[in-house]
C-alpha cells in the first residue's frame, strides 16, 4: 500500500495496531545484530522457532528478530515480553539447549532460566520514574522492533515527524526547532546541527545534498553500525526532514563496505520506504520529493572527515581540504551540502515529535540530550549504552558498565577513539560533555570508550593509537605524514629502553606542533593520546626512560623474567622455551639465561606453580 497523505499515514498506523492478533500473549525479542550473530544467536533463534512451532504456540507467541540490544557481554540475548502484564524478562548467554526452557516459559510452565538483573533503561516516551541510568532516544527502537519490516517502524510513530514537518511546518520552522533543541553533531566535533542546516538553507543553488556519514572507523566503536542494523528507518526519515529543511532532494549514506548487515538492512529499508511512498517524488501528497542512495567506503579512517568523505563520493582520493569554504556552502560537486553522522540524524525525529524543550530537559545546558557510547576494553559489561549528557565517568564505568573485570584496579579510560585522550582515576567524577572532556585533553569523538586496568602500559597504549593514525593518515600534509612518524619512533625508543630525558622533551614539543599545524581533524587530534598520557601518567614515562622498566610489565624489552624459589623443577618452562634459554635439573630450581632470553613470556604463561616473576 502506498501512503498518499499524512492523514493516510495515521490511519495506516492505526490499522496496524488494530490488526495485531488478538490472541498474542508474548513477544520474544531476539538480538540479531552483528555481535549477536557472531556469538551464535542464529542457531538459538532457529531452535526457539522449532520449539514454539512444535508446541502449537504460533498464535500466541511472536518471535521478533531485532537489531542489537547493546548487551554484547551477554550474547546470545533474548527478551521475553509478557503483553498481558506489561512486564519483560531478559536472558543472556543462551545456547541451543535452552530454547526449550524459553518455550516452557511462554507456554505457561515454570521458567528454568534465571533472568539477568542489570541497570536497564527508560525509553524516549517514558519519564525516568525508576531512576535508570540509561535513557534511550537514539537507540529507542534498537532491540525493540524488526528492522526489516517498515510496518513495525510505523507502529512506533515512524515517519510521523516527517509528515508533520512537510505538511504543517516551513523549512525555517524545522531548522528553528533543531536549533532550539541544542542538538550538536555526534560525530566528534560537536558543531550545532541547526546552525549547519541553516547555512545550507540560506544558499541558493539548483542542487543541494544531505549526506549521512556512516564511515565509522574508530577502534572499539560500533554505535553507528548498531543503529543502522537495528533502526534504519529513523535515519532515512531524519535525512528526508533535513532535505526539506535545506531545500535538497538528494540524500547519500556513505557507509563502509565492512558493514554488510547494516548495508543489507538499509537496502531493504530504502526499498520499503519507496514502495510506501515515503521516499521518492511527492511525499505524502506534497510537492516535496526526496530519495536516498548508498555509497560504499573502502575503510579509510580519514574519510570520516567531511571534506575527505565528499572527495571519496566524487570518485577522487579521500583527502581533506582547507576550510572555508565549508561543505554547507560548497560541498559535493561544489553544491551546498550538510554532512551529519548516523547518531546525529537518529535524534532528529524524536526532537520533531517531542519538541525542543523536551530534548533540552535531558543532559546539560551546553550539551543537551544523550550520548551513545561503545564500552570496550577491561570492563565487565562490554556493549552499547546511551546515557544523558553530563553523567559522571564513574557512574558509566562502575554503574552501567559493571566495573573492571577480574577484580583488577581501574587505571584509565580513553574516550574519543584514536583522536581522544586517556583520563586517569582522579577525574572519574568528571561529567561527560564536550567542554569538560576537551578541558581534560580528550574529546567526545563519535563515542568510543575504552577502559584500561592495572595491566595496561600507558606508553604502549599511546603507541598503539599512533600506529593506527599512521596507517590511516592520507599523507597529504607534512605535520601528519612526517610528524606522527617521528612521534611513533620516539615512543618505540621509550618502550625499548633506548630513550633519554631529552626524548621526552622532544616528544611533547613535536606533539604540540603536529596538533597545531595539521590540515584536518585526524592530524590535529592524533597527538591527543600522547599528550594526555604524558600529562597524566608522567611517572610511567620516567620509569621507562630513567629506570628502563615498564611498571605494567607490557613492554617486552624492559621485562626481566626471573625463576623464584617456588620452582619445583618440573621442566615445563624449559620444554616450552622457544630458544632454550632455561636450564636446570629435574626437581631443582631452574634459571634463565638473560642474554639469550627473547622476552616472549612463554615460560611465565606455562608455569603451573607461579614460580616465574616479571620484573
Amino acid at each position: 500500500m502506498r501512503i498518499e497523505t499524512a492523514e493516510t499515514l495515521k490511519e495506516y498506523a492505526a490499522s496496524l495496531r488494530d490488526g495485531r492478533p488478538g490472541g498474542l500473549r508474548f513477544r520474544v525479542l531476539v538480538s540479531m545484530g552483528t555481535c549477536g550473530i557472531a556469538a551464535g544467536t542464529t542457531p538459538v533463534l532457529e531452535a526457539l522457532r522449532e520449539e514454539i512451532s512444535a508446541r502449537g504456540l504460533g498464535e500466541s507467541v511472536e518471535v521478533v528478530e531485532t537489531g542489537c540490544m547493546g548487551l554484547c557481554h551477554s550474547e546470545p540475548t533474548v527478551e521475553v515480553e509478557d503483553l498481558g502484564s506489561g512486564t519483560s524478562r531478559l536472558f543472556g548467554n543462551l545456547d541451543v539447549s535452552q530454547a526449550a526452557s524459553l518455550a516452557d516459559m511462554v507456554s505457561g510452565s515454570p521458567g528454568a532460566l534465571v533472568p539477568m538483573v542489570r541497570d536497564w533503561y527508560y525509553p524516549e516516551f517514558e519519564s525516568n520514574e525508576r531512576g535508570c541510568s540509561q535513557a534511550r532516544i537514539v537507540l529507542r527502537n534498537s532491540g525493540r522492533i524488526q528492522p526489516e519490516r517498515i510496518d513495525e517502524y510505523i507502529l512506533v510513530d515512524g515517519y510521523q515527524a516527517l509528515a508533520r514537518a512537510i505538511t504543517s511546518m516551513t523549512p525555517a520552522e524545522v531548522i528553528g526547532v533543531i536549533r532550539a533543541s541544542g542538538l550538536r553533531g555526534r560525530g566528534g566535533g560537536g558543531f550545532p546541527t541547526g546552525t549547519k542546516w541553516q547555512f545550507a538553507a540560506e544558499r541558493t543553488s539548483d542542487e543541494k545534498y544531505v549526506i549521512c556519514n556512516a564511515d565509522e572507523g574508530d577502534p572499539g566503536a560500533f554505535m553507528d553500525r548498531a543503529v543502522l542494523e537495528g533502526d534504519p528507518h529513523s535515519v532515512l526519515e531524519a535525512m528526508a526532514i533535513a532535505g526539506y529543511a535545506i531545500g535538497s532532494r538528494n540524500g547519500i549514506i556513505y557507509i563502509r563496505a565492512e558493514y554488510p548487515l547494516a548495508i543489507h538492512r538499509l537496502e531493504v529499508a530504502i526499498a520499503q520506504a519507496r514502495e510506501k511512498g515515503l521516499l521518492g517524488d511527492r511525499l505524502l501528497g506534497t510537492d516535496f520529493g526526496f530519495d536516498i542512495e548508498l555509497k560504499y567506503g573502502a575503510g579509510a579512517f580519514v574519510c570520516g572527515e567531511e571534506t575527505a568523505l565528499i572527495h571519496s563520493i566524487e570518485g577522487k582520493r579521500g583527502e581533506p581540504t582547507f576550510k572555508p569554504p565549508f561543505p554547507a556552502i560548497a560541498g559535493l560537486w561544489g553544491k551546498p551540502t550538510i554532512v551529519n553522522n548516523v547518531e546525529t540524524f537518529a535524534n532528529v525525529c524524536a526532537i520533531l515529535r517531542r519538541g525542543a524543550e523536551w530534548f533540552r530537559g535531558i543532559g546539560t545546558e551546553k550539551s543537551p540530550g544523550t550520548k551513545v557510547f561503545a564500552l570496550a576494553g577491561k570492563i565487565s559489561r562490554v556493549g552499547l549504552i546511551e546515557v544523558p549528557m553530563g553523567m559522571p565517568l564513574r557512574q558509566i564505568i562502575f554503574g552501567v558498565g559493571g566495573g573492571i573485570r577480574d577484580g583488577k584496579e581501574f587505571k584509565a579510560v580513553q574516550t574519543g577513539g584514536p583522536s581522544g585522550g586517556c583520563i586517569r582515576p582522579d577525574y572519574l567524577d568528571t561529567p561527560i560533555d564536550y567542554e569538560t572532556l576537551r578541558a581534560l585533553g580528550s574529546m567526545m569523538g563519535s563515542g568510543g570508550m575504552i577502559v584500561m586496568d592495572e595491566d595496561d602500559c600507558m606508553v604502549n597504549v599511546a603507541k598503539f593509537f599512533l600506529e593506527f593514525t599512521l596507517d590511516e593518515s592520507c599523507g597529504k600534509c607534512t605535520p601528519c605524514r612526517v610528524g606522527n612518524k617521528r612521534l611513533h619512533e620516539m615512543l618505540e625508543a621509550i618502550c625499548n629502553g633506548k630513550a633519554t630525558a631529552e626524548t621526552l622533551s622532544k616528544l611533547r614539543t613535536l606533539a604540540l606542533i603536529v596538533k597545531d599545524t595539521s590540515l584536518c581533524g585526524l592530524g590535529q587530534t592524533s597527538p591527543n593520546p600522547v599528550l594526555s598520557t604524558l600529562q597524566y601518567f608522567a611517572e610511567e614515562y620516567r620509569a621507562h626512560v630513567e629506570e628502563k622498566r615498564c611498571p605494567a610489565g607490557v613492554c617486552a624489552r624492559l621485562i626481566t623474567y626471573v625463576i623464584t624459589d617456588k620452582c619445583v623443577g618440573c621442566t615445563l618452562c624449559a620444554r616450552n622455551c622457544p630458544v632454550g634459554c632455561i636450564s636446570g635439573e629435574r626437581r631443582e630450581q631452574h634459571s634463565i639465561d638473560q642474554d639469550a632470553c627473547i622476552k616472549c613470556g612463554v615460560c611465565y604463561e606455562t608455569c603451573k606453580f607461579h614460580a616465574i616473576e616479571k620484573r
